[in-house]
């Protein structure tokens, strides 16, 4: 009797042990279990999560695919650092090609109409385009833009010489502004920040040119001041920092509070003492620039792209100190206003963010 109750209690031993060992293996997570938004999965230079099963593309699949990235002027930091990318997504497979652009305008069209696969914007021009408000009042929405990633904050320069007078936004009046190519995200910069200081084109006489043209005219005697809208520092204002008594003109006061409160993808900042041949900060306001992704790529595709970026991300970070300084994994998704591309979300989430 004692022999038989010994093995009964073993037995019973054995299939409590096998329950445990099979509620282990085969649990999982409450779905209601929300991802965490502010920590990463993975920190310390950059490196993205191992790719989940089924989310990239093999090697063999990689070879078959051909990326162009829209970038934006060779005088403008969008063209080294959208090259980096270039480069980057080439060592890890791809092939690749970076396209020199008109910027943010030109690179939205090109992406709805699928002729780069991603592309580099400034993220207020993509919601007026998403939206159809602003620049893009009267078109149809830009429903099928999809975001990537953030990338850095470009900052609204406006830069002009100690000879012109002009200390402050609303002294452009009758003056000839350089606001950026038509309906470039320079340009689109330039007229929200005239309207919040109660200004329109008809108090100004625009120059319709690219901020390194203009820069050229103002040396010439042919501009007064220009619009500059990119990441500290801009190589083509230093060099007039250098060669001219120029000014940093502030965008503070009411007319920034006006543009903040309206447009929610403006922050307020400052250009620090000595970015250029400023001795003090200056007030300012910057804009996040975003990636722009093609909408019909597989979710296959995007998640792999968005890993072969961060495994190679010490190339796009030795393009260009705002890169450097901005562009990691562990900055997350929370600036982003745009839809992420599903393929985007599914990398981001795996990686420790959620919008």
């Amino acid at each position: 009797m004692k022999k038989l109750t010994a093995l009964v209690l073993a037995l019973c031993m054995v299939l409590a042990l096998a329950a445990c060992g099979g509620g282990a293996s085969t649990s999982s997570p409450s779905s209601s279990t929300p991802a965490s938004t502010t920590a990463p999965a993975s920190t310390g230079g950059g490196t993205a999560a191992a790719p989940a099963e089924n989310k990239g593309l093999t090697e063999a699949e990689r070879k078959n695919e051909f990326i162009t990235v829209g970038t934006g002027p060779t005088s403008g930091i969008y063209y080294p650092i959208g090259g980096a990318f270039a480069t980057a997504l080439q060592n890890y497979g791809y092939s690749t090609s970076a396209e020199a652009t008109n910027a943010t305008g030109q690179n939205i069209q090109n992406i709805l109409n699928g002729d780069c696969e991603i592309a580099i914007a400034m993220q207020d021009a993509v919601m007026q385009a998403y939206t159809a408000t602003g620049a893009y009042e009267g078109k149809e929405p830009a429903s099928d833009l999809r975001a990537l990633m953030r990338l850095w904050p470009n900052y609204v320069q406006l830069v002009t010489t100690k000879n012109t007078g002009i200390t402050k936004v609303e002294d452009l009046r009758g003056k000839r502004v350089g606001v950026g190519a038509a309906n470039s995200g320079v340009e689109i910069n330039a007229r929200m920040i005239l309207a919040a200081y109660g200004m329109t084109y008809d108090d100004i006489q625009p120059d319709y040119l690219a901020y390194g043209e203009a820069i050229d005219n103002m040396k010439n005697g042919q501009c007064d001041a220009v619009f500059v809208t990119s990441g500290l520092p801009n190589a083509t204002v230093m060099e007039l920092g250098v060669q001219y008594d120029m000014v940093v003109v502030p965008i503070d006061g009411a007319g920034r509070d006006k543009l903040v409160s309206e447009y929610p993808y403006y922050a307020k900042s400052v250009i620090p003492a000595n970015t250029y041949n400023n001795t003090e900060d200056v007030e300012g306001v910057f804009v996040y620039n975003i990636m722009l992704v093609r909408k019909d790529l597989s979710d296959e595709m995007v998640y792999d792209v968005l890993t072969g970026i961060f495994e190679n991300i010490s190339t796009i970070k030795a393009s260009h100190n705002a890169a450097d300084k901005n562009i990691d994994i562990t900055f997350g998704i929370d600036d982003i206003q745009l839809p992420l591309h599903p393929g985007a979300q599914a990398f981001w989430a795996d990686n420790g963010y959620t919008k």
